[in-house]
């Protein structure tokens, strides 16, 4: 169905003065520590404001970055502290504000050390930042909940994910002296796609104050029981990271869902953190164990509540919210480029705009970076108010 596609100084005084007004216990209190009573408030209303040493990739001087702490709610609505962070351009905010994208990080685990904002360049997973800062937009990175503070990471929880997002870019807006306008994109790679695609179902319903322009994804989580069945031969680390996490939203004891002989391999492997390129090394050398034989009692795919739960969040199922950009490398074995494709597809019989960019040759780890520099124009052009192209058949 698709045809071929063609693709002055910031005040940071202000903000640090900020900083240290609102952190409750100083600068010698850790960003995620979080007090109970610290966690009632509006959503995406900032809990406290720290500087990220060394900033991003490539940044240099071009900007400042922080660490956020900041408040949103869980699927529930029961109000959950997040922590993310973000990159501000230097030099006065133009005349209507700063646009802000949106960053939605792929999967880096599913325990609180494995949060990217941990990281002092965000583990390089960010591509694209220096020329987005050039470009005067504002950037947040999410972590998702319970990454960075403490609980149950969601893992591939679409509602809790694209709540996450846009709280951040709230945030954002919150945060003195940032000259941030309500217009954003989102950007997500991988599971970060997953969100982004939420984002834009999730966004006029939950944050009408905002004003979502694009939706770009990199290689996304589209049909998870296609991709869950795909992925149990080839990314055992994903499974087991989604078992790990599901099970404990589900309180149901890890023993029941996983074989004995294998415990002690899936949980190195679920707790694994991925925040570089060079983590999927030790990711491949922990899941290898698993590789041998089949480490689960049941197939998720096929039973509940599993199921229920890729079905349920499997996105898709409303309407996507703006145009949308979707890059796929074909060597992608984590991301099935047809499973892709054909949510594409079903994006175009919804009537969306859909730039679809295909990436020869590319595997899933590079799908954000070899992809980066389009969806940065892509979004350009939606910030501007140009109409979307589409790749959908007439």
């Amino acid at each position: 169905m698709f045809e071929s596609a063609c693709l002055p100084r910031f005040a940071a005084t202000g903000i640090l003065a900020a900083f240290l007004s609102l952190g409750t216990g100083g600068a010698a209190k850790a960003l995620y520590d979080v007090e109970p009573s610290e966690i009632p408030g509006r959503p995406g209303s900032i809990i406290r404001i720290w500087p990220l040493e060394g900033g991003g990739p490539g940044m240099g001087g071009m900007g400042n970055s922080f660490r956020i702490l900041y408040r949103s709610t869980d699927p529930s609505g029961r109000p959950i502290p997040v922590s993310g962070a973000i990159y501000i351009p230097n030099g006065p905010a133009p005349a209507g504000g700063r646009n802000i994208i949106a960053w939605a990080h792929p999967t880096s685990g599913v325990m609180p050390p494995c949060a990217p904002s941990l990281m002092p360049d965000v583990g390089g997973m960010m591509w694209n930042l220096p020329n987005m800062i050039t470009q005067g937009y504002i950037v947040v990175a999410t972590d998702y909940p319970g990454l960075g503070t403490d609980g149950i990471h969601p893992y591939l929880i679409g509602e809790s994910e694209a709540r996450s997002v846009l709280d951040s870019v709230r945030a954002a807006r919150e945060m003195p002296n940032t000259g941030a306008s309500n217009r954003f994109a989102v950007w997500g790679h991988s599971q970060g796609g997953h969100a982004a695609l939420y984002t834009g179902e999730v966004a006029a319903r939950y944050a009408p104050d905002l004003k979502l322009v694009g939706v770009a994804a990199a290689a996304p989580a589209t049909y998870l029981v296609e991709l869950f069945d795909a992925d149990e031969a080839t990314s055992q680390d994903l499974v087991a990271m989604s078992v790990l996490s599901w099970t404990r939203l589900e309180n149901v004891p890890i023993t029941s869902v996983v074989e004995p002989q294998a415990m002690s391999a899936f949980e190195a492997t679920a707790r694994d953190c991925i925040e570089s390129v060079s983590e999927f090394e030790k990711i491949e050398r922990d899941e290898s164990p698993l590789k041998s034989g089949q480490f689960l009692k049941m197939d998720p795919a096929k039973a509940e509540p599993w199921k229920g739960i890729m079905v349920h969040n499997s996105p898709g199922q409303a309407p996507a919210g703006a145009p949308v950009f979707i890059a796929q490398g074909t060597a992608d074995t984590t991301v099935r480029p047809e499973i892709t494709k054909r949510f594409g597809e079903a994006l175009c019989a919804q009537g969306v705009r859909v730039s679809f960019v295909p990436l020869p040759g590319v595997t899933h780890t590079f799908a954000a970076r070899d992809s980066a520099g389009a969806a940065l124009n892509w979004m350009n052009d939606r910030f501007r108010g140009a109409p979307a192209p589409s790749s959908c058949e007439r």
